[in-house]
């Protein structure tokens, strides 16, 4: 049993104010119980100074609390992260107009690396969780249709996947942190938190070059 959680990291806008990177991230586990008692680590050592905290964001976290938890998720073993990195100077104009079109296509040529690499297989089950980022259920619902037609394509036909807001999945927030880390590195020059779990990263590839 594969359990695969999705996040990304920037924007796709094409103006000044947009990022300059995209980045979607992939964090591969077979116990995804082990990611869930890190996050609840870590929550738990913040409870001691904010009683209110029911979701951790790398964006919104302290630097102690980021390299916690990425020191934390860099010593489990059964973890692998792959990572897709759009170069948003190189995208053809005509895609730059269809922004959902380009974001269907990069998440599904990541999640095509996993068969490609054959990290998992077309036979073994898995369980593909997504951040909710868009509140428009026609496009979640065409993402999640995207996808799995594209799985049963490379012959998997055992894919669930579930699009759920991060609050309500622990492993999610983790992504986020471990997305964050790689995105600083790109969109800032700040390799600092991405050293934290590079040992962790099977897969580190740019799009569009």
């Amino acid at each position: 049993m594969a359990y695969i959680f999705l996040d990304e990291s920037g924007d796709l806008g094409f103006n000044k104010k947009s990022s300059q990177w995209f980045i979607f991230t992939i964090v591969l586990t077979n116990n995804h119980r082990k990611i869930e008692k890190v996050i609840k680590k870590v929550r738990m050592g913040l409870k001691k100074k904010y009683k209110r905290i029911s979701e951790l964001h790398a964006y919104h976290s302290k630097a102690e609390v980021k390299r916690k938890m990425l020191k934390l998720l860099s010593q489990e073993k059964d973890l692998k992260i792959m990572c897709i990195i759009l170069n948003k100077k190189k995208v053809y104009v005509d895609l730059q107009k269809q922004k959902n079109y380009l974001y269907n296509y990069t998440a599904n040529i990541l999640l095509d690396r996993l068969h490609n690499k054959k990290i998992i297989q077309t036979d073994e089950p898995i369980d593909l969780y997504i951040d909710q980022k868009d509140t428009n259920k026609f496009i979640r619902e065409n993402f999640e249709k995207y996808l799995k037609n594209n799985f049963q394509k490379r012959g998997n036909k055992r894919v669930v996947i579930k699009i759920k807001p991060s609050y309500t999945e622990k492993c999610l927030q983790a992504v986020d942190f471990i997305s964050w880390a790689i995105f600083r590195k790109y969109e800032q020059g700040d390799l600092e938190y991405y050293k934290l779990i590079k040992n962790k990263i099977i897969e580190e590839n740019l799009l569009f070059k």
